[in-house]
């Protein structure tokens, strides 16, 4: 491990921060200029910038025919946006749940999650299977845009609501623009000291790779929190794991073939089961409490120590 490796992580952690707190700013400001809920932002736009580096690192691995690092970094994403991610956000301040999450993004999430358990089913997620996730992508994104509602100048804060629409944009394209370069070195850095440290490909898949492509959900999500824009946290980390089931391993079982090689039925369920008590946890009153939030990365944090185990 080198002086370049902890630069890598250094510097990509700068660049997640900075990126996160104009993509917020930006996604309020574009959210208000176009007349649809921060929500909606955070369901579409915001999650599908910040999912990008898991496109990036599953694409590259499905092309090297590398499923252990596809369905790694997918399940392990998945995980992390809602136990680390969700954790995180709420432990900053509490997040208030829109209804719509509760009945329609966290089914869609929860359907998508069990589609994905048995396209595995025969061992393979075939290329047509891929192209399915993908039209269903395509149609949940069109349907979410059609259902938006109208946001209101109260939940921007007042530097924003004086932003254009091309400003708001420009705010939200520089901050993916900082943001996903400093995910790649971040990742790059990651990587470097899984290898030093001689972890397995799907461990570092689940772990490492994972929680180093959720980083801009990370940043963007407890920015969000702590700028109290709770819509765009919920939006990105729920809408993340939608296109991470439905657009990043649609379109890597689309261009390549993927094999289940290497996941456990145990990874499968632990992201089932983080799936499944979201909806009660956003129930209870439409608050993730910071109590919840603290459980959230304590049961995330024991996954991990078991997962580390079994190396």
């Amino acid at each position: 491990m080198t002086i370049l490796t902890l630069l890598y992580v250094c510097g990509g952690g700068l660049g997640l921060y900075l990126g996160a707190e104009w993509l917020v700013r930006g996604g309020a400001a574009l959210a208000l200029r176009i007349g649809i809920a921060p929500l909606v932002i955070g369901l579409t736009v915001i999650s599908t910038g910040t999912s990008a580096p898991e496109l990036v690192v599953s694409v590259n691995a499905a092309a090297t025919h590398d499923s252990t690092i596809v369905l790694g970094n997918v399940i392990g994403s998945n995980i992390a946006n809602l136990g680390l991610v969700l954790g995180l956000a709420a432990m900053i301040r509490p997040l208030r749940v829109e209804q719509q999450v509760i009945r329609r993004e966290i089914p869609v999430m929860l359907a998508a999650s069990g589609l994905l358990c048995l396209m595995l089913w025969n061992g393979f997620i075939a290329r047509w299977e891929g192209a399915v996730l993908v039209l269903l992508l395509v149609a949940y994104t069109v349907i979410s845009v059609r259902m938006a509602q109208r946001a209101t100048s109260a939940a921007v804060p007042a530097i924003e609501q004086r932003w254009g629409t091309g400003w708001s944009v420009a705010v939200v394209v520089g901050g993916l623009a900082v943001l996903l370069p400093g995910a790649h070195f971040f990742v790059l850095g990651a990587v470097e000291m899984a290898t030093h440290f001689g972890l397995s490909p799907m461990v570092t898949g689940l772990t490492i790779v994972a929680v180093g492509t959720s980083m801009p959900e990370i940043a963007t999500s407890c920015v969000g929190a702590w700028r109290n824009q709770g819509d765009l946290a919920i939006g990105n980390a729920v809408g993340s794991n939608i296109f991470n089931l439905l657009g990043v391993l649609g379109i890597s079982a689309l261009l390549f073939e993927v094999q289940g090689v290497g996941v456990s039925v145990m990874d499968l369920l632990v992201m089932l089961f983080f799936a499944c008590i979201s909806l009660p946890i956003m129930w209870t009153g439409f608050v993730i409490s910071r109590r919840e939030g603290v459980l959230l990365v304590l049961t995330y944090a024991l996954y991990i120590t078991w997962l580390l185990q079994t190396v």
